[in-house]
């Protein structure tokens, strides 16, 4: 196994994990750029002993770079290491961003490194309970066939599986995980705060079964795992739904209207909804989208 003296540009939750992860691997992490506290603070954490510097000398401190910046800045980066010349012929250049794929990468490659592209696929703390989540975590690489080996190499270390996605698909397989897992997030706390409202003392440990269940179902059988009013046909439910999240959530009115018409649109495709209940159900929900954009107005 090739092992490589790693550099960091972003220390952030992604970054510094998986730093310490390859670090445990056998692989040494020679230093690791941070400008914020909390990224300094995770440095001292997870990579003790790990030298803090500027990018460019990361860059050069290492053969073997690993960009961890937002999204946003990963272009910028990139340019200006290249520019600078900290980025070097021969030298692995790893960015762990879900939208971006190898294009973003090119300043690097022009200068001769080797470039990929490796997502993971989870949510991070930045903080070390991350390091045994790693395990079995799907990776979306991408990289040219000359690298895929190396992209292997590198997820297995850190205990993943390689999932290799399409350089013209990576958006494409970035909104499918933000979808998921950060529109999960505000629904449930969206759900959360409709429970309070109804008088729940700890709505989360409410949720929890429903939720570990639905979600479980959902991953197993898709449309299939779908239950509740919407498939029911229960207008009358909804309608009181609407009217209750109006009068005491109201902020959650919109994307429960949102979800309910997807949801509905899922019920008909499949046949689980007659047409003439579906149209009735719409005609609920036509009504409560005037209702929320209203209660948008006056916010």
């Amino acid at each position: 196994m090739t092992k490589y003296h790693i550099g960091v540009v972003g220390a952030g939750r992604v970054g510094a994990v998986l730093a310490a992860a390859l670090r445990a691997a056998g692989h040494e992490v020679v230093a690791a750029a941070g400008e914020s506290d909390a990224s300094r603070g995770r440095i001292e954490a997870l990579l003790p002993g790990v030298e803090v510097a500027k990018p460019t000398d990361v860059a050069r401190a290492c053969d073997l770079l690993l960009l961890t910046v937002p999204d946003d800045m990963l272009s910028n980066v990139v340019t200006m290491l290249s520019a600078a010349g900290a980025i070097r012929e021969g030298q692995v250049v790893v960015h762990t961003s879900g939208r971006h794929g190898l294009a973003v990468l090119e300043p690097a490659r022009e200068v001769g490194a080797r470039t990929v592209a490796m997502h993971p696929a989870m949510t991070f703390t930045g903080t070390e309970v991350d390091l045994p989540r790693l395990a079995g975590c799907v990776f979306g690489v991408t990289a040219d066939e000359a690298d895929r080996a190396l992209a292997e190499s590198l997820v297995a270390d850190l205990g993943g599986r390689a999932m290799w996605v399409p350089e013209d698909r990576r958006t494409l397989y970035h909104a499918g995980l933000a979808h998921g897992a950060n529109h999960l997030v505000t629904l449930v706390s969206e759900a959360m705060e409709i429970l309070s409202a109804a008088g729940a003392e700890d709505p989360a440990a409410t949720l929890r079964p429903l939720l570990t269940a639905a979600l479980d179902n959902a991953l197993e059988h898709g449309d299939a795992a779908l239950t509740g009013p919407i498939v029911r046909g229960d207008v009358e439910t909804v309608r009181s739904h609407v009217a209750d999240l109006v009068a005491n959530a109201p902020q959650t009115l919109p994307s429960y209207v949102t979800m309910a018409r997807a949801t509905l649109d899922r019920a008909v495709t499949d046949g689980r909804l007659l047409p003439i209940r579906a149209s009735k159900m719409l005609q609920v929900l036509a009504a409560a989208e005037s209702l929320a954009g209203v209660e948008d107005v006056a916010r």
